[in-house]
């Protein structure tokens, strides 16, 4: 019997990238300390090449892109319409998913709700659990109010045990739960170790693309909130879900930050209830503060975030500050293009704030990226330090300019659309947004410079 042959790479957990010795800094992507080991087994006993992979690791042959035709794969509606949403419109078949998220925010809940609403349409499904056993899953799902007919469990972490039960269950949808408890015999590393990681997710995306198995990877977050293990794993895998919200509020966020079969950044509201995760039909709602009169410092923004319009309230306090350096604190927001657009509201408006502490919100925990916040967050600002509130139903929103200029948004009409939905009345957006016919009941104001847009908002 031949002799296994083994040699280390050193792997970046950041990149994914691998270098033949060991670096204080990746090569690839610059990151420090990034490195570990990797155990790479090569000779007679190749992972890839035995009985059981034979059809996974055979050629292919080349093909014109002519000949292939191309037809949409029905889609698994799970009948959760804001996980369908996030989905891009239901599960595919063969397709592999990331969910990741703080520790109780409600991963595993979210996914024994999907994989309950499957079974239930006669679709195959397998909870493969590491961390729990099945009778904490049989309590969840009790709490939950859940049927447990044709909820199938499994609780291994064994790589190679779970392959063997996949390949003889057939099931249609599989949930594992989670993918750093694994761990191959064939690997020296222990569970969770970016080798294991690695390893493991790769295996189980053969597997579930050669027999068409709509697979969940449940995974764990760092310190600094991004998913453990090497990047690559989110390279692997056809879409990646964050879970974002304070974990003291009732309320949940699902973020699509990558999806090949959907819109990217598609976001679906969910509130925790004594039953679960329940979708939210009306997720402006719980962003917007209910104010009994209108209040200095507070401005309606409508962003956009994947192909929903969402209305969120932007808040800003300014005060006069009596240290050398006054603080900046953004929550929601990018702190850095706070400071940027202070620094055009002083060069283009005339306000200085180098001697006032600057506090911005974006209420109901959700976060903003969009550029498209920046005259909201300059509109709240300004109010602010004017002690004067704005107008009773206006909304704003548009991205300012490092000249002053007031640039456009996408999906103008679709932000327009929807606040005059929800009753507003006033909209001061870019001039490059302003409708080709008017949208009833709402006035809009149509700006290009920052001066004329305060103007018209106060």
């Amino acid at each position: 019997m031949a002799t296994k042959k083994k040699k280390v790479e050193w792997v970046c957990s950041e990149c994914g990238g691998t270098t033949a010795k060991w670096a204080g800094r990746c090569p690839h992507c610059g990151e420090w300390n990034t490195l570990k080991e990797f155990v790479v087994e090569t000779g007679a006993a190749a992972r890839f090449g035995d009985a059981r992979h034979k059809g996974l690791v055979s050629a292919s042959e080349v093909l014109d892109l002519n000949d292939v035709q191309a037809q949409e794969v029905p889609r698994l509606i799970t009948g959760m319409q804001e996980f369908d949403r996030v989905m891009g419109g239901g599960l595919v078949p063969g397709g592999v998913s990331l969910i990741g998220g703080d520790p109780g925010i409600g991963k595993s809940t979210l996914l024994l709700e999907v994989m309950y609403q499957l079974v239930h349409q006669g679709v195959r499904a397998l909870y493969v659990s590491g961390e729990e056993s099945p009778g904490q899953i049989a309590l969840r799902a009790k709490r939950l109010g859940l049927d447990p007919q044709g909820l199938r469990l499994m609780s291994e972490i064994q790589l190679e045990k779970i392959e063997a039960t996949l390949l003889a269950e057939n099931p249609q949808f599989v949930v594992i739960d989670s993918i750093q408890t694994l761990f191959s015999d064939q690997l020296d590393s222990a569970p969770g170790s970016v080798t294991q990681v690695r390893e493991c997710s790769a295996r189980l995306t053969r597997i579930a693309k050669s027999a068409g198995i709509t697979l969940f990877f449940v995974g764990h977050v760092t310190k600094e909130g991004s998913l453990a293990g090497p990047r690559v794993l989110e390279h692997i895998v056809d879409t990646v879900l964050y879970f974002e919200g304070d974990t003291h509020s009732n309320f949940r966020l699902i973020r699509a930050f990558k999806n090949r079969f959907g819109a990217m950044n598609e976001l679906g509201v969910f509130a925790m209830t004594d039953r679960g995760l329940k979708g939210v039909n009306n997720p402006s709602a719980i962003f917007l503060s209910e104010h009994q009169a209108n209040v200095p410092g507070s401005v309606v923004l409508v962003t956009q975030e994947g192909t929903r319009p969402l209305l969120v309230e932007v808040q800003a306090l300014v005060d006069t500050t009596h240290l050398p350096s006054p603080k900046r604190l953004s929550v929601g927001l990018d702190p850095q293009r706070l400071s940027m657009l202070l620094a055009v509201l002083h060069r283009h408006a005339g306000l200085a704030c180098f001697d006032q502490d600057v506090f911005v919100n974006a209420v109901g925990g959700v976060k903003i990226t969009e550029p498209a916040a920046d005259l909201a967050v300059l509109a709240a600002i300004y109010s602010s330090m004017r002690n004067r509130a704005l107008p009773e139903g206006l909304i704003v929103f548009g991205e300012v300019g490092l000249a002053g200029e007031i640039r456009p948004a996408p999906r103008g009409q679709e932000r327009l659309k929807e606040a005059a939905k929800l009753g507003f009345n006033k909209a001061v957006i870019p001039r490059a947004n302003a409708p080709k016919q008017p949208i009833e009941g709402l006035e809009v104001i149509a700006v290009d410079r920052l001066r004329n847009a305060l103007d018209a908002i106060l």
